[in-house]
């Protein structure tokens, strides 16, 4: 839901209804294989508030381009030339590290690491979503943005630390836009740092019983990060992506999932060339890593939230997904069936293989 306010500004409402759960509590896989299954222990559908947010932005110049019919937008056109200016409940992945061809789990890749770069470790309660604000400058080919907001109280928790002097996440990114061959090229870096009452590896490793990161949490801890990510349309409705990201891997990891570095691959066919347009195929590879001080910390019997075997023979986490969104019955009906193998699932080469299947329903009213 959206409401028109004063010129220019709108607020935006989404309510969400959810449940289930993933494969193992979703535990054991960084790269984890579903995009829609959070850790809330709660398999029952639940209602919450999804997002709530206001959005003001400030024309920069006469000319306006249309932006068409998307989610969350109140006005069909925007100034060429804009600033916007966001406050509110919203999620980070609404705004950063976004691509054409791999970013939306329920209509494009599920596996967490091919939707979102796996080593920005985003500011988000266990659902998804902070609370915070967002600037954004933009032109016709060029845009730079920067949020502050919250992270959650515990590693991977559903209550956000409103304390943001002691806890809080920046992030920014400068997207460029041209073409090549006169097909559209998007590129993307990101930076990101976060404070948090984390656990250090090192420390947690120096314990003398099994190691605990929980026991080792202090105030002021961070963890940063860098990432790039690329989009490139070739003909015929096929397009290919790649990101790559690294973070520092000292401290624990406190919102999104266990990976210090990250290489993804893809490509993305629109069903025109088999006379099916608004079908869908899509094929990725991702190539996930932890840091030597992770790495360490999992082989003395550490665990974190989302993996740990008790000990630790390192190998990086490798996936592929392939998928197919068929068009049936009417224009507002998908169904995907989905297979991914992940092979050294938790970074354990003693792990693995795995084959898991998948089949996604999409309904759009």
């Amino acid at each position: 839901w959206s409401e028109k306010l004063w010129k220019h500004a709108a607020i935006y409402v989404n309510p969400e209804v959810a449940g289930g759960g993933g494969i193992s509590q979703a535990q054991g896989i960084a790269g984890f294989t579903n995009g829609e299954a959070f850790r809330v222990g709660q398999p029952a559908p639940a209602f919450y508030l999804a997002r709530l947010f206001i959005q003001q932005t400030i024309a920069l110049s006469e000319k306006r381009i249309s932006i068409g019919e998307n989610a969350n937008e109140a006005y069909k056109t925007k100034p060429e030339k804009y600033i916007d200016l966001i406050f509110g409940k919203f999620s980070n992945a609404d705004y950063f590290d976004k691509n054409s061809f791999s970013h939306d789990p329920r209509t494009q890749f599920l596996n967490w690491s091919l939707m979102s770069n796996g080593a920005w470790d985003y500011a988000a309660n266990v659902r998804g979503y902070t609370v915070g604000g967002i600037i954004e400058y933009g032109t016709e080919n060029f845009s730079w943005r920067t949020g502050l907001t919250l992270l959650p109280l515990q590693a991977n928790g559903n209550d956000l630390n409103f304390k943001i002097s002691k806890a809080r996440a920046w992030v920014t990114e400068i997207e460029k836009r041209f073409l090549i061959n006169k097909r559209k090229t998007i590129i993307r870096l990101l930076a990101y740092h976060n404070t948090a009452n984390m656990g250090n590896y090192n420390q947690a490793v120096l314990q003398l019983e099994s190691p605990d990161i929980t026991k080792t949490r202090a105030n002021g801890r961070t963890k940063y990060g860098i990432g790039i990510n690329a989009e490139q349309d070739l003909n015929n409705g096929i397009g290919i992506f790649a990101r790559s990201s690294w973070n520092d891997g000292k401290n624990e990891s406190w919102a999104f999932t266990e990976i210090d570095r990250s290489v993804s691959l893809g490509m993305q066919f629109e069903g025109y060339r088999w006379k099916r347009p608004k079908d869908t195929f899509g094929v990725g590879t991702v190539l996930n890593g932890i840091s030597k001080e992770h790495q360490s910390y999992l082989a003395a019997g550490g665990l974190g939230f989302i993996i740990g075997d008790g000990r630790l023979n390192y190998k990086n986490e490798f996936a592929t997904e392939i998928y197919y969104k068929a068009n049936l019955f009417s224009d507002t009906f998908f169904l995907s069936p989905n297979i991914q193998y992940v092979n050294n699932p938790g970074y354990n080469k003693d792990r693995g293989p795995a084959f898991l299947g998948a089949i996604r329903v999409h309904i759009q009213f």
